[in-house]
């Protein structure tokens, strides 16, 4: 950041600190929002953009050289007039990150002559160009390629990071419902919740929340299917990358007994997959005697740094117990281990056993105390069974990567006709989550007084919803100049995040070494 800047950005920063300091004592006569005289007029000579971050997620994208790996890999076109295959992709990323939420917000990029010249491009893709590229992926091979070229990009920003990061890779599977509201889709299927819909699965990186493999299937197709092909694929990126160990994390659809042997011969591959409790298990379990079982102790969800806040009246917990409906009450939770070899296994592993002590009520009356039990079968020797539950809890967290990509990068909208053409826009989409998550791996943290500052900016970036992140980083409002040798965003706004943002900038001027 040149030094000019510095001085603007600081300028920027001390007038909003000044005029939000204090508290405001004075009785106001008229209401905050008092512009009245309000006129619109057109520029002629200066060109303004709303998106004035997207210039810096492509200097990302060079860097990383994901232009190149998507031409490379992903051969589908045999003439480009005018688009390459990295063209169409991008295009469908960039409008996510600019604002769209549709295919059919790519006309509005398409007819702005600002967003144009900021990326250096004569025309990009309309919708319609844009749905018959989808429609050219025809194959399992057309997809793996597109995600193994991001892949490969992937692999050089994960090379920038820390020793400390390779200790530990957490591989996450799930399936996804992504409900289809058309007639003609073809590839969709009834789900079990009788929803017309495609059922992806999604193997993710819990560590960064990073989609490695998205594929989508039939809506009436088992959670688990092809689910250990791509962890598998999962397994030797990681392995690639330089990470150390790998745990493989599921629900009890993922505890695919036939494989668990194989992944255990990998040596630095440990599982923690939960296992339905089977009236075999359950004996098993209600055989141990009382002394086997502990006490699980959950830890507060959050650390309170100054006095506890007073807890709100729980109103559903009233209407429940005034309208006499049924309620489950949690008394207390304890855990407990055996051996255990399932059928399809040649060795015994260990099954945790969580059971939880339960009040069965019915307005303010408790009808009865039952017992429930949960299994979780690993082959994680060093932790205790306590910490077993808690690491397979932890799993839930992808839940919220999933809402990410169906509610904030929109990817799960299925706009196409057929299984791989929407399977090929779910992938293009989440390359937008994907690119904020190199965006938060990316910023650089230099050593000297300010680098704790700055690690705590790139969790908290590696952590934000996407919506928070586009308002935050991308949709700037900068003036776009153009030179003979240079484009120039000229930032019109300031917020707590645009110095991060220039120093993301500056840092991808230079192509990222593996």
């Amino acid at each position: 950041m040149s030094r000019i800047s510095r001085q603007r950005e600081r300028n920027f920063k001390r007038r909003i600190k000044n005029r939000l300091a204090g508290q405001l004592l004075i009785p106001r006569l008229d209401p905050m929002f008092t512009a009245s005289n309000i006129h619109y007029e057109v520029a002629d000579r200066t060109r303004g953009l709303s998106c004035g971050g997207i210039g810096a997620i492509h200097k990302l994208v060079r860097a990383v050289g994901l232009v190149d790996a998507l031409d490379r890999n992903v051969q589908l076109l045999q003439v480009h007039l005018p688009y390459h295959e990295s063209d169409h992709i991008l295009n469908i990323a960039y409008n996510i990150l600019a604002g769209g939420t549709c295919l059919q917000d790519l006309e509005i990029r398409r007819k702005d002559e600002v967003y144009l010249n900021s990326l250096g491009a004569l025309r990009i893709p309309d919708p319609t160009t844009a749905g018959d590229f989808c429609r050219r992926f025809e194959t399992d091979a057309d997809l793996l390629a597109l995600m193994e070229a991001i892949n490969l990009c992937r692999l050089k920003v994960w090379k920038q990071q820390s020793p400390e990061f390779f200790e530990l890779a957490m591989l996450d599977a799930d399936g996804i419902l992504a409900s289809t509201y058309g007639e003609c889709k073809k590839g969709m299927g009834m789900s079990y919740k009788c929803d017309w819909s495609y059922h992806p699965l999604l193997i993710s990186l819990a560590n960064t929340k990073e989609p490695l493999y998205l594929v989508n299937r039939s809506g009436n197709r088992p959670s688990h299917e092809e689910a250990h092909v791509y962890l598998d694929k999962a397994i030797e990126l990681c392995f690639e990358a330089g990470f150390q160990k790998i745990l493989l994390r599921g629900d009890t659809d993922f505890s695919q007994t036939t494989k668990l042997d194989g992944w255990d011969d990998a040596g630095n591959v440990t599982f923690i997959f939960g296992i339905d409790a089977m009236p075999n298990l359950k004996d098993l379990a209600a055989a141990l005697p009382e002394s086997a079982w502990q006490r699980l102790e959950r830890l507060p969800r959050y650390e309170v740094k100054t006095s506890e806040r007073e807890k709100p009246e729980n109103v559903k917990e009233q209407i429940v117990k005034e309208r006499g409906y049924k309620n489950l009450v949690l008394l207390e939770e304890d855990v407990a281990e055996f051996e255990y070899r399932p059928g399809e296994c040649k060795r015994d592993y260990r099954m945790i056993a969580l059971r939880k002590k339960i009040s069965v009520r019915k307005g303010e009356k408790e009808l009865r105390v039952e017992y429930r039990y949960f299994f979780y079968i690993t082959n994680e020797r060093t932790m205790s069974a306590t910490e077993v539950v808690l690491q397979a809890n932890d799993r839930c967290d992808q839940e919220n990567l999933i809402a990410q990509l169906k509610n904030g990068v929109k990817a799960m909208t299925n706009p196409l006709d057929n299984l791989y053409s929407n399977w090929a826009y779910m992938v293009m989409a989440s390359l937008a989550w994907t690119l904020k998550a190199w965006c938060a791996l990316l910023l650089p943290t230099p050593a000297g007084p300010w680098h704790a500052r700055y690690q705590v900016e790139k969790q908290e970036l590696l952590k934000m919803e996407f919506k928070r992140f586009a308002n935050s980083l991308i949709q700037l409002p900068c003036q776009i100049v153009r030179t003979s040798r240079k484009i120039v965003y000229r930032l019109l706004s300031w917020n707590p995040w645009v110095t991060s943002l220039l120093r993301l900038s500056e840092a991808m001027s230079k192509p990222l070494l593996c």
